[in-house]
């Protein structure tokens, strides 16, 4: 295995992240949404947004719609806060050419997550990657989410990669606490850990992630903001109770495919115009429509 050093170059990723989604109108972006969107987690203490990955329905985005959909949210920004883009795939070739007709988007970043369907070694992993990584000059998260790609990257994979400067971190969804404190213990200065697990967050912070990217966090974002910061400043009994009073909230949000039952409490909220997905995602039960107005009503009226 590689030293485990690192550039003093490297970007470091922190913090609460939105893995924004992505509004339909009628078929199409809904670019007046979007932009209403932006607007208004602009002003949330947040530390950056994931556009075009899972929560965003990047998959379902054809290149010119991805292309948009970032125009749009950097033109908005002006560099208040960075961006990474979402990508995927199973084919590394593929892949290198889109890093290459993206370079010169406005963008800080990529998500990269594990090739899926095709579960390659870890050395097919290594290579994936280190493929990658040379293939941009902007730092790459690592997305290990092995429930949705079908192939785990172990901690020592993701540490050799650790040794490539623009390698810079990992969304961790590999759902072994084992697996990823072992990774927090061993991994090198600058490398930043991000749980991507909205139900595990105060767990992870626990163990020393650096922060997350979190889905819920589209409808609690301040309340997910306090709560790592009460942690961060060491106030772990308030950072417990902030947390009891949020954790029943990514169960509720995730109890029907993501990202159709966050597109209807943004859309209830008046954030965007339409809860439309594409499909294969199709519109929450009538019975999930119930209790998630049941649950935002109840947190208005405690605001209020």
């Amino acid at each position: 295995m590689p030293t485990l050093e690192r550039s003093t170059t490297a970007t470091a990723f922190t913090g609460l992240w939105l893995p924004l989604i992505t509004p339909f109108r009628d078929g199409a972006v809904d670019t007046t949404s979007l932009t209403r969107l932006v607007q208004h987690f602009a002003k949330e203490p947040i530390d950056g947004l994931v556009l075009a990955a899972t929560t965003g329905e990047g998959m379902t985005l054809d290149d010119a719609e991805i292309g948009q959909v970032v125009s749009i949210v950097a033109a908005e920004l002006a560099g208040r806060l960075p961006i990474v883009l979402g990508l995927s795939g199973c084919d590394t070739r593929k892949l290198c050419a889109q890093l290459s007709r993206t370079r010169a988007w406005p963008i800080d970043g990529y998500l990269i997550a594990c090739p899926y369907y095709v579960r390659p070694s870890q050395e097919g992993l290594l290579q994936h990657f280190t493929a990658l990584a040379g293939a941009t000059a902007k730092p790459v998260l690592v997305y290990n989410i092995p429930y949705r790609t079908g192939v785990n990257m172990t901690t020592e994979t993701l540490l050799r990669l650790a040794a490539l400067d623009n390698i810079v971190g990992v969304k961790d969804c590999c759902m072994d606490a084992n697996q990823s404190f072992d990774l927090i213990r061993e991994r090198p200065d600058g490398f930043s850990v991000l749980t991507g697990e909205d139900a595990l967050f105060h767990s992870a912070l626990a163990q020393g992630a650096d922060g997350g990217i979190l889905a819920t966090a589209h409808a609690e974002t301040g309340a997910f903001a306090r709560m790592r910061q009460s942690y961060v400043a060491g106030d772990t009994d308030e950072a417990l109770a902030q947390w009891q009073a949020l954790a029943d909230l990514p169960r509720l949000l995730f109890e029907e495919p993501s990202p159709a039952p966050i597109k209807h409490w943004l859309w209830r909220a008046g954030l965007i115009d339409s809860p439309e997905v594409r499909l294969p995602m199709t519109a929450i039960s009538a019975d999930l429509t119930t209790r998630l107005d049941r649950e935002l009503n109840r947190r208005r009226n405690a605001a209020a």
